[in-house]
């Protein structure tokens, strides 16, 4: 396991990211996921190396009678070999894991990148366009084409307000 100073876990503001870079959906589960079994393992590991790694059977055969049984757990002790655990599979899960979290927060970069262009874009055109009293009819035009052929269709059919205004802005009067 490496050494705590150079996990790169421990580096990390979890709290910040998701929002940060606007994580959403199975990103943000596979971040929670991994950050738990990161802290459970952590736990686990500072809790093992608190206990005592020694057995003092001395101590043992001095209080109790029976020195048959210390002798027969000493003997099992003794000869107890832990299994070792082929750590390469889980390090190769984590290495794709981490590729799958580095290619999807490339990925929304992108998306937050260039969402952050245009809206940059639209607040010059908001902070640049001239008030709405200054606008005339030609402005309004050639800005949005589709307004003159609309009012065009509409006078041809003989119908001079566009539907719903009346209901929406009330009689128009006549002064």
């Amino acid at each position: 396991m490496p050494a705590p100073a150079r996990s790169a876990a421990l580096k990390i503001n979890w709290a910040q990211i998701t929002t940060s870079l606007g994580l959403k959906g199975q990103t943000v589960a596979s971040l929670q996921a991994f950050k738990k079994r990161n802290e459970d393992v952590r736990r686990k590991v500072a809790i093992l190396s608190e206990t005592p790694q020694e057995v003092d059977f001395s101590h043992y055969r001095a209080i109790l009678k029976n020195q048959a049984v210390i002798d027969e757990i000493e003997k099992a002790y003794r000869s107890f070999k832990p299994a070792t655990y082929d750590l390469n599979n889980q390090l190769r899960t984590i290495e794709a894991f981490e590729a799958e979290a580095v290619k999807n927060a490339e990925a929304t970069k992108g998306r937050v990148d260039m969402e952050l262009h245009e809206l940059e874009k639209t607040l010059k055109n908001i902070e640049e366009a001239r008030p709405f009293e200054d606008l005339t009819v030609d402005d309004i035009a050639s800005a949005r084409p589709d307004i003159d052929a609309r009012t065009a269709e509409m006078v041809s059919k003989g119908r001079w307000m566009p539907a719903g205004y009346k209901e929406k802005f009330g009689e128009l009067s006549v002064l």
